[in-house]
């Protein structure tokens, strides 16, 4: 099943099948022979942290799942059907961040359950992953009307949200999925793909970031997804490189 989904991903993105494969992230030997990737470290790059350090007591997960339920901070509240916490396995490696939930995660409570979900979870096993294994977040936990994208108001009433499930998760990569989330999380002005291909420190959580498209922006523009296979295999790199010997 997962390299039928994988291959289904890759034809979609006019790769040639019989190419050598990547193996999966947890074998011992790095999948893909490639140069080291670049970490941001000049003070003109550097980004802000994500952790406020005068955040209050950190919640347990469902004392955080309560707050997300019961929050009516800003007007998102008065419209939504469900809040959208987050999906995936609480102590996972790599957490991806989306910018806001749409109509089918607004009705059903979870982020990425519509097409563009599905072609997240194809990329996912693509480079050996299942959903299961990763979490899986959005700076927003309610859908803003006719899927605008979030004001600034509105990513700071819910950002605490979301740093506390980074603390609570302590993942080794985080993946934006977008330029909203990356213009958040790296506290950035700058495109998205000026922002690809390289490792973003954020010294406030000590997480490296890293950019890619969002699936909604590839289901949009197909001809990108041969980038976006780009960055799957350096995440897949980078995980490979920080297994132990």
């Amino acid at each position: 099943m997962h390299e039928q989904l994988r291959q289904q991903y890759l034809q979609a993105m006019g790769i040639q099948l019989w190419e050598p494969k990547i193996k999966p992230v947890l074998d011992e030997a790095p999948a893909v022979d490639a140069e080291p990737v670049p970490v941001i470290a000049d003070t003109e790059q550097a980004v802000a942290p994500v952790v406020d350090s005068s955040a209050q007591a950190l919640p347990d997960w469902p004392l955080l799942q309560q707050n997300v339920e019961s929050c009516t901070a800003c007007d998102l509240h008065e419209n939504r059907i469900h809040t959208v916490f987050g999906t995936g396995n609480r102590s996972a490696k790599i957490m991806f961040i989306g910018e806001a939930p749409g109509a089918d995660e607004d009705r059903q409570g979870e982020p990425f359950v519509g097409r563009a979900g599905q072609l997240l979870n194809e990329m996912l096993f693509a480079i050996g992953f299942s959903r299961e294994q990763v979490y899986i977040a959005n700076i927003l936990k309610c859908r803003p009307p006719g899927n605008r994208d979030p004001r600034v108001d509105e990513i700071n009433t819910c950002k605490t949200f979301l740093q506390q499930q980074i603390q609570l998760i302590q993942p080794e990569l985080i993946v934006a999925l977008g330029r909203i989330a990356a213009h958040h999380l790296l506290k950035t002005d700058t495109s998205l793909a000026k922002l690809r291909g390289q490792l973003h420190s954020s010294p406030g959580i000590d997480v490296p970031v890293m950019v890619t498209y969002h699936p909604a922006y590839l289901l949009r523009s197909p001809q990108q997804k041969r980038k976006a296979w780009q960055d799957l295999v350096m995440l897949q790199q980078q995980l490979s490189t920080e297994q132990p010997a």
